[in-house]
């Protein structure tokens, strides 16, 4: 079976070192994510566009949109994007920049970090991006759910704020990343109402393979996410997703092999992803 990562990083921030080196213990670098994408049959890795412009900065409102990636200067040829949005920094410049961007053969979507900026997801900042994302067809991913800062403010990330977006954007494709966890359940009666939400299942746990079957073992910890997966009842609407380096690429497989029926792994692991990302198609061998 043919694995799409449709939620990774490869940018060049102080945070995610950290935790490749103290929680996940990978090796966070050009020559990681080729080792782990061959050894598990990942074919492509979309990466979230992200940068600071200072250590320790993410989430910074000085740095400019578009957002790329930056871990080093090499880039895998399995590895696109979605270019980062700051929406401190959407001026007429930029938005004519993010507009050139987009249109690189890499870049296949837009990356929203709700929770991390503090501005609701229908807030009229982002209207320009939804537009320009409907003018070339690419998906908008929204962080949605627990931020991975301490300064992130939860009420900006909560995933019923989409709502109202996939309302008004009934031209776009949008992708809840991490199904808004721990707010699953209220995640999942976004994705069941509106045709035109997908949720990913990237960074639901961070550490090791030890971690994630701990947590996968614990009788309650899922319990949240299965009852969502359940009630949404369209696993078609599902995409495979790591966070890499927030966990090792073939547990996390193992681990989201278990929790999504047989049946559908196609559809989550590769099929979705081809769908909601018509881009990707050129780099898939």
């Amino acid at each position: 079976m043919k694995i799409i990562d449709a939620h990774m990083h490869y940018s060049n921030i102080e945070s995610f070192k950290h935790t490749a080196i103290n929680l996940s213990k990978l090796d966070y670098s050009y020559d990681g994510i080729i080792k782990e994408y061959d050894d598990a049959g990942v074919v492509l890795g979309i990466a979230m566009g992200l940068t600071e412009k200072e250590v320790e900065g993410f989430p910074d409102p000085l740095t400019a949109t578009p957002m790329g990636i930056d871990l080093e200067e090499s880039i895998p040829e399995n590895v696109v994007y979605c270019a980062g949005i700051n929406p401190h920094h959407l001026s007429e410049k930029e938005l004519a920049e993010l507009e050139e961007t987009v249109q690189k053969p890499e870049v296949v979507g837009l990356k929203i970090y709700l929770g991390y900026y503090p501005f609701y997801a229908y807030d009229e900042v982002y209207q320009p991006v939804y537009k320009l994302a409907a003018k070339y067809g690419l998906p908008v991913v929204f962080h949605t759910g627990d931020t991975y800062s301490e300064r992130g403010l939860l009420k900006y990330s909560h995933p019923l704020t989409l709502d109202e977006v996939a309302v008004m954007h009934r031209d776009v494709n949008f992708m809840m990343a991490h199904f808004g966890d721990p707010w699953t359940l209220d995640g999942a009666e976004v994705v069941y109402k509106n045709r035109n939400m997908y949720a990913d299942l990237s960074g639901l746990v961070v550490g090791t393979r030890e971690d994630i079957n701990r947590y996968k073992d614990s009788p309650r910890f899922f319990n949240h996410l299965k009852h969502a997966l359940t009630f949404t009842d369209n696993y078609e609407k599902f995409l495979f997703g790591t966070d890499w380096p927030l966990v090792p690429i073939q547990p996390y497989i193992d681990f989201v092999k278990e929790i999504i029926p047989e049946e559908h792994h196609e559809d989550v692991f590769y099929n979705t992803a081809v769908k909601i990302f018509p881009k990707i198609r050129p780099f898939l061998k």
